[in-house]
């Protein structure tokens, strides 16, 4: 199968879309319907995802978007191919071992070994408790399974899938995007997802920065400290009151790159983005 990257490095985006884009799953859930994002500039509109999607097409890279339905990222493939970008869309579903492999034997298959890959699957599992809910007993054991695929398990599988290539070519970067409750266990409040698991995701990076530095390969847990700007939450009552509380997907997608284009004698493997307006978190 010919390739289709025209030549160009990969990167691939795992969770290229965002639950808060116009009408991702959790707009719809915390507002009622899909809402207007015209007005928004095109870099804020799927989120971190999104952001760093567009970022690394700037930047040169053939983009793989993955999302568990093709047309969740059909406006942003548009949007990369109107400000001259390249990229594809793979359809993956964490849950699923075997979608996993097939997603990355498609990959593989139709452009090259990814040089980049971010790792920046979301969930809402938990947020439409109701706050007589809040203790973990109320936890349907369902609810906590797909926690475990999306936040431990699928970057199990991602890295199990890129990372031998990595090692053999001796360079790489494999970056996840994560939150503040991968710093220490927290009490779910309402409206919040189930992000126990973030921890594990978090310990993962570490254990694969120690495994896989000394073959090249750069490892990094990126701490997204705060609430991310997209449509969903660029209406919530908090955020029009307080627009310093939000964070720039594009200045996110920044710092993934800065990461990647790091040299290997002074690499971060964890690095924590907070807005100015707040404490960080610990």
């Amino acid at each position: 199968m010919a390739n289709t990257n025209k030549g160009k490095p990969v990167a691939v985006v795992i969770g290229a879309t965002s639950k808060w884009q116009a009408d991702g799953r959790n707009t719809r859930l915390i507002h009622g319907k899909a809402v207007d994002d015209s007005a928004l500039p095109v870099g804020i509109r799927w989120g971190v995802g999104g952001a760093i999607a567009q970022k690394f097409a700037g930047e040169g890279f053939f983009v793989v978007l993955t999302t568990r339905q093709a047309p969740n990222a059909s406006g942003l493939m548009a949007a990369i191919k109107d400000q001259g970008g390249d990229c594809m869309i793979v359809e993956l579903d964490l849950s699923k071992q075997e979608s996993v492999a097939a997603a990355f034997a498609t990959i593989r298959g139709e452009t090259d070994d990814p040089e980049v890959v971010v790792y920046n699957a979301g969930y809402l599992e938990g947020r439409d408790l109701p706050p007589e809910k809040e203790l973990l007993e109320h936890i349907p054991v369902e609810m906590f399974d797909t926690a475990q695929h999306i936040a431990s398990r699928g970057p199990f599988l991602v890295a199990k899938e890129v990372l031998p290539a990595m090692r053999r070519r001796g360079a790489g970067s494999f970056f996840f995007s994560n939150n503040a409750s991968s710093l220490r266990g927290r009490k779910r409040m309402t409206g919040q997802s189930l992000y126990y698991p973030r921890v594990m995701m978090r310990t993962l990076a570490q254990v694969l920065t120690e495994e896989y530095s000394e073959h090249g390969v750069h490892v990094a847990n990126v701490v997204i400290d705060g609430t991310i700007d997209s449509p969903g939450t660029h209406l919530l009552p908090r955020i029009k009151q307080n627009p310093d509380l939000v964070m720039n997907p594009v200045k996110i997608a920044e710092a993934f790159y800065y990461l990647h284009t790091q040299d290997r004698s002074c690499w971060t493997h964890e690095l924590q983005l907070t807005p100015f307006s707040t404490k960080p978190s610990y």
